[in-house]
């Protein structure tokens, strides 16, 4: 059962919730401007991808974690714990003298971030029933597309004209304001907690699995291939802390996963969902600027702005999904309708030529549009199906397979981008997430090759869409309950 709030309680909640989930989206794209100026400064190329991969590696691994915490304790506490860990760490990163330090406060700010994510969204399952949920999560959709536009733009401008250490500084202020809002705004919401002894073990062995599955993967979105040793012990270690980790979870008396949960038939589509979808919008946002930059020799300027469209589509795709589920009181028309719009508009890229903006803008629109109709609406699908004592988890399992499918999406299509350059000829600087292409100016052969290298690899992504597909169509189309 849902605990119904007053509808001025509700906005004032709705507000702070979504501040939090803002400002930790922010900084998963505020920083990726600023890494030249950083690199330039502690002149340490080594340790520079961990900048952006240890925040989202912590995250990931966080938000599980907050999710059975708020379960336990009230989720008042952990999402201002969240914050104020968040907010402790943007110093941190602000007065870093060298790369390490800079990584270790990275990696704490992506645990508090972790907190303000997951737990924000469960919020809205306590008290929001199940049918009126898709808007509001529309809204929170429309932060992670807002912070994605924000976040370029703010970055460069700060680092341009005052410099990289303000992309962490402006977090205190607007760290200090997201701890004021929440909690005056959760302050009179009733307390959701239960005694029960906190599974540290079940934590500690996420940690490790999760952990090296994440640091695998990204080593590999670095330019390591699958088979080298350091991403084969990765994805060992990984591979035996999971299959611990599932072992004790079964025989815990109160674990941090219930397996139970993996039983859920309607929960376990909705993660597929929503783990292919964050596939396609996360690799596609590395993907896109890359190509247009490479292809028609255009700056990192004018290659950010091709990633509009795509960050216009998804609050109208969430929008409009949310809006549909209200009224409609079902989440699977939304959900299929994505899926399948999602493979039409990627294959459609890859035959149109980057130098057609118009065209090429109205297919990422799609895209987004596709992405938008999936993510808030499979989470509704997900709280829907699960106990009430159970929505924290659950809802903190949707995102963490949703950070895992962006993850995954990344590391994929990047070493498939640096083998079918190699084969192709042609030479890259550095990383594809980090560097650039020498740029394929110097010829009509080259461009040629690059624009084959980049619809070879948008049709490999439009077949990992038709998985999404897939689960989308094996979802049962139940009524949502609720007004």
């Amino acid at each position: 059962m849902t605990a119904a709030l007053p509808p001025n309680a509700l906005r004032s909640v709705l507000t702070a919730l979504m501040l939090a989930i803002f400002l930790g989206a922010l900084d998963q794209t505020i920083v990726a401007v600023s890494m030249p100026a950083i690199s330039a400064q502690f002149n340490d190329v080594g340790l520079l991808a961990w900048v952006i991969s240890g925040y989202m590696v912590a995250m990931t691994i966080a938000v599980p974690i907050y999710g059975k915490l708020g379960d336990l304790y009230g989720r008042r506490r952990m999402i201002l714990t969240g914050t104020a860990l968040f907010t402790l760490a943007s110093i941190g990163c602000a007065l870093a003298q060298d790369m390490p330090q800079l990584v270790l406060a990275r990696v704490l700010q992506g645990i508090g971030a972790g907190g303000m994510v997951s737990v924000s969204q469960a919020i809205i399952g306590d008290f929001v029933p199940p049918r009126e949920r898709g808007r509001y999560q529309g809204y929170f959709s429309s932060m992670y597309a807002l912070a994605s536009v924000a976040g370029p733009v703010l970055g460069g401008w700060l680092t341009e004209y005052l410099s990289w250490r303000w992309v962490f500084w402006i977090n205190l202020p607007l760290g200090v304001v997201a701890l004021w809002v929440i909690h005056r705004a959760l302050a009179g919401i009733p307390v959701k907690r239960r005694q029960a002894q906190v599974d540290y073990t079940g934590a500690v062995l996420m940690i490790i699995g999760l952990g090296s599955l994440l640091l695998g993967i990204t080593l590999v979105g670095q330019g390591h291939a699958w088979l080298s040793q350091p991403v084969l012990a990765l994805m060992g270690a990984a591979l035996l802390g999971l299959l611990v980790f599932i072992a004790h979870e079964r025989r815990c008396g109160e674990p941090l996963l219930p397996m139970s949960l993996f039983g859920n038939r309607v929960a376990v589509l909705c993660w597929g969902v929503i783990f292919f979808a964050s596939f396609q919008s996360i690799s596609l946002t590395m993907l896109m600027p890359l190509r247009y930059q490479s292809i028609t020799g255009a700056g990192a300027d004018a290659a950010a702005l091709h990633l509009l469209p795509l960050a216009m589509g998804l609050p109208l795709g969430a929008f409009t999904g949310g809006r549909m589920t209200s009224r409609t009181g079902r989440y699977k028309p939304q959900i299929l309708a994505g899926a399948v719009l999602m493979p039409m508009a990627i294959a459609a890229m890859a035959m149109t030529p980057p130098q057609s903006a118009l065209l090429s803008g109205l297919f990422m629109l799609l895209a987004g549009v596709a992405c938008g109709l999936q993510f808030p609406t499979s989470l509704v699908g997900t709280q829907s199906a699960v106990e009430a004592k159970d929505i924290g988890v659950a809802t903190s399992t949707t995102n963490l397979f949703r950070s895992l499918g962006g993850a995954m999406g990344v590391a994929c299509m990047s070493s498939l981008l640096l083998g079918l350059l190699h084969s192709g000829g042609l030479d890259v600087i550095g990383n594809p997430l980090l560097g650039s292409l020498k740029a394929g100016q110097a010829d009509l052969l080259t461009q040629g090759r690059l624009l084959e290298t980049f619809r070879h690899l948008l049709l490999g992504s439009a077949g990992v869409a038709l998985l999404g597909l897939l689960a989308a169509l094996a979802l049962p189309d139940k009524q949502l309950r609720g007004h």
